[in-house]
């Protein structure tokens, strides 16, 4: 019988391509100290061994569940795992990474303390079998733990995806509700936060790493077109504009770079008016899209404006907190790191 604090954990993880990594994939999850779950692994057209890998696993394991997808690519064969699921509790494995033995156990037991309407989130370290990771994906690792260390995963949400597909535990009510793997999205799991952020579901963050990320030259987030992209600013302004964008209030956007350029077409797009702000000398005073360029200190001279940065550096993004600290919250009460 199912112990109430012990409930059943369905990992859900879509698998393609995958042999050289998949068996320490699979014994990290055998591995696991705590027991409850069923893993529900489909193959999704895989051309090497991978299939018979799952097959061999799942002969040796019944825990192991394995499918295969009638429909390619990654969204659709979530679908397909996330019909066979039957735990209580969802969570997402990755088939290339690895589990540290207590990453469930140290799930759940979260969990419990909070149950529905909470979801658990923790921190990720990345490794290679040979090289170095690379540095874009460190910063990213150590940006991730210093979110979830802080849980302030709402805070920095149009930063950048806050919680990866993997470091995640939620109950299947609250995953449901959200719309589980259902939209045709990509990043999927940055749109999944934002449906988290939309249900107001309250993330609780965690400071352990509970998920080993693997970093290859042919992982989909280098490879795929849908992820090229790591601003994402379409998906971003649309959950903007439904979700915190407030029309009766002045817009600024601060930054005069590429990003700025690239976030100042999307904001006419949706026929929006903006004040068009930096700190380049150069640029204060020009018409860029119709738009006049002004220096950053027309901001206290707003009525409650809310505020997009795409400043991208982090001296820039440093110095940028800075002033809004000095100014307060008399005068900026929303401003959203956008880059």
């Amino acid at each position: 019988m199912q112990k109430k604090d012990s409930p059943l954990v369905s990992i859900i993880m879509a698998v393609k391509d995958t042999a050289p990594y998949l068996p320490a994939c699979l014994d990290s999850i055998i591995d696991q100290t705590y027991t409850n779950w069923e893993l529900i692994a489909v193959n999704d057209h895989s051309s090497d061994a991978t299939p018979e890998i799952l097959d061999t696993y799942a002969q040796k394991d019944p825990r192991i569940k394995v499918y295969n997808s009638d429909r390619p690519k990654l969204i659709p064969t979530l679908q397909v795992a996330y019909a066979q699921a039957t735990g209580t509790l969802i969570n997402r494995m990755d088939s290339d990474d690895k589990m540290p033995d207590y990453k469930l156990d140290v799930l759940v037991k979260e969990w419990n303390k909070y149950g529905k309407g909470h979801v658990i989130g923790g921190g990720t370290e990345h490794f290679v079998d040979e090289g170095e990771v690379g540095d874009g994906f460190r910063r990213y690792e150590v940006w991730l733990n210093d979110v979830a260390r802080r849980s302030a995963h709402y805070e920095e949400i149009y930063t950048e995806c806050v919680i990866p597909s993997h470091s995640w535990i939620i109950h299947r009510d609250d995953f449901d509700q959200v719309g589980a793997f259902d939209p045709i999205v990509y990043p999927e799991d940055y749109d999944l936060c934002f449906r988290f952020y939309r249900a107001q579901l309250k993330i609780i963050g965690i400071d352990v790493v509970l998920h080993y990320w693997r970093d290859r030259s042919n992982r989909i987030s280098r490879t795929w077109d849908e992820y090229k992209d790591n601003r994402y600013f379409d998906l971003k302004t649309r959950f903007f504009y439904e979700l915190d964008r407030d029309k009766t209030r002045p817009l600024v956007l601060w930054g005069a770079g590429r990003n700025g350029k690239d976030m100042a077409k999307i904001l006419i797009s949706h026929d929006d008016e903006f004040h068009w702000v930096c700190d380049n000398e150069r640029k204060i005073g020009k018409d860029v899209y119709g738009t006049i360029m002004e220096h950053y200190d027309v901001i206290p001279t707003l009525d409650n404006p809310q505020i997009m940065i795409v400043v991208s550096s982090p001296d820039g993004k440093k110095e940028i907190r800075a002033q809004l600290h000095k100014w307060g919250k008399e005068v900026v009460k929303d401003y959203w790191f956008f880059a």
